[in-house]
């Protein structure tokens, strides 16, 4: 930012000295110039102004308005005004400190024509126009000397004030480069911390992949194994086909999980119509689990519908392993408000796990309900061994929030 409105504000440089160099001779020579000679002023002030933003035609002015004079097309300077010709060396600078390289270049000649027709319309007399440098100064050098007098000192001050506008210029660009080398080495070390974050995430995923695909295979090769042998008892035999379907399930979770972290699978296809399975499942591990629906159903966005799936079947996990098969569930959709309301309460005090720290579900589900647009909030009930999940998730229009993204 600093840069930007640096380079801005050089942009402005020009024309505010064309202005200012307007101005300060038409103050000092507001009695002594005649109208004609302030066509000359105001050529050389526009020439100044257009310097950084029309370079070439600054360049085309500071030479052919000395070349119009000493033609006698305009008027020739007198002994007051013929320091105008810093507008030749002010130009020059300016276009030295630009970026064109040709143009850069391209300022040399043009300041040398502009010197020497400035220098002739100075000293050569006419037979019209007498007074010349020779009357201004009581010069006897003569008409050559004084020529080539004046056409150096002009061509050398302006030469000098090119070499400090590519002085000017190149720390400049040198500053500039600088900056923009940085901030493309802050990109670079930003996109190297993502990849090595995406490669972590990949390496994650196969031992993911590794243990706990394997280890769930196993367990569903185990149950199906003992459901065949336990057909005698009918309970049996039922709870070791639901661990069987219920580890098959989990197994394609956990691949298909590991499918998308690489980028090689699909987006997760669960939404809300998998929601009255989940609290099925649940109500067939023993659980008194409920789903409840209330108000106009609205459209949700597909990546919407899966954070809510998600975030319901968390909570029922949760409820599962920290209160136990016997709690009881109550899960809530609520489209009465501006956005889908999502209340999941869980009353138990059977857990199946013993809680060994805060993990990261909670987490998850809030990142997900951030994601889409929405925020979730947990934390005890208001009764004995109660737990509350609420989350607000935006109701839009399908592919809505795909399309804003």
């Amino acid at each position: 930012m600093r840069f930007f409105l640096r380079r801005r504000a050089r942009h402005l440089v020009a024309p505010i000295a064309g202005a200012v160099y307007l101005v300060l001779w038409l103050v000092a020579e507001a009695s002594r110039t005649d109208a004609d000679h302030v066509v000359v002023l105001v050529a050389f002030a526009v020439a100044i102004g257009l310097a950084a933003w029309m370079p070439a035609t600054a360049l085309g002015m500071i030479a052919g308005v000395p070349l119009l004079q000493a033609l006698r097309l305009l008027a020739r300077p007198d002994a007051t005004v013929w320091p105008e010709y810093l507008a030749i060396a002010i130009v020059a600078g300016i276009v030295g400190a630009g970026r064109s390289d040709l143009l850069r270049w391209l300022a040399i000649p043009a300041l040398g024509v502009g010197s020497a027709a400035a220098a002739w319309a100075m000293v050569v007399a006419s037979a019209a126009d007498q007074d010349v440098w020779a009357t201004w100064t009581g010069s006897t050098a003569g008409t050559r000397s004084d020529l080539v007098f004046l056409a150096l000192t002009i061509a050398g001050g302006s030469g000098i004030a090119w070499a400090v506008g590519v002085a000017i210029g190149a720390t400049w660009r040198i500053g500039l480069a600088r900056v923009r080398t940085a901030r493309a080495e802050h990109e670079t070390e930003v996109t190297s911390a993502e990849l090595r974050a995406e490669q972590e995430r990949a390496r994650i995923a196969r031992d993911v992949h590794d243990s706990l695909a394997h280890s769930l295979a196993v367990v569903v090769s185990q149950a199906q194994g003992a459901a065949a042998i336990a057909v005698r008892d009918e309970h049996a035999s039922r709870a070791l086909q639901d661990i069987a379907e219920v580890s098959r399930s989990a197994l394609g979770d956990v691949r298909a999980l590991v499918e998308r972290i690489q980028g090689t699978g699909p987006d997760a296809p669960h939404g809300l119509t998998h929601l009255p399975d989940l609290v099925a499942d649940m109500r067939e591990l023993g659980m008194d689990a409920v789903l409840e629906e209330h108000g106009e159903p609205g459209s949700l966005a597909p990546a919407v519908q899966g954070a809510v799936h998600r975030i319901v079947q968390e909570s029922l996990t949760n409820a599962l392993k920290h209160q136990g098969r016997t709690a009881t569930v109550r899960v809530v959709l609520d489209w009465r408000g501006p956005g889908l309301g999502v209340v999941v309460t869980s009353t138990g005090a059977v857990p199946l796990v013993v809680a060994d720290g805060r993990g990261s579900g909670i987490a998850g589900m809030q990142e997900r309900a951030r994601l889409v647009g929405g925020w979730l909030r947990a934390g005890a009930g208001d009764e004995e061994h109660e737990f509350v999940v609420t989350a607000w998730l935006p109701v839009a229009v399908v592919g809505e929030l795909e399309a804003a993204r």
